[in-house]
């Protein structure tokens, strides 16, 4: 099975969204941009939230059995994705690319 990086690309806030559906909170995404992961056997590393597990964990799995080439040619590199985490409000862009 090959290893997949995963990097934290970019992070957008929707304040407007936030203030007309979020309820205030006091702790959000511990995620730092340029922050990185490897997953071995298409497991969940240790330390990535789980949530933005969920939204990667079919591509990083599919990446890790060496397939890719998603959505017949989306990604310059055939063995990567841009997957973006499922928070509405202050979303996490990740980008996964298989490693040797």
């Amino acid at each position: 099975m090959n290893k997949v990086r995963i990097t934290a690309v970019r992070q957008t806030e929707y304040p407007d969204l936030m203030v007309q559906y979020e309820n205030p909170i006091e702790h959000t995404c511990d995620v730092c941009l340029g922050q990185q992961w490897t997953s071995i056997g298409g497991q969940r590393p240790e330390g990535l939230c789980p949530s933005a597990w969920s939204s990667m964990r079919e591509f990083v799995e599919a990446l890790a059995r060496g397939e890719g080439n998603f959505f017949d040619g989306w990604m310059q590199n055939p063995m990567s994705a841009m997957i973006s985490c499922n928070d509405g409000f202050r979303p996490v862009s990740f980008y996964l690319e298989v490693v040797e």
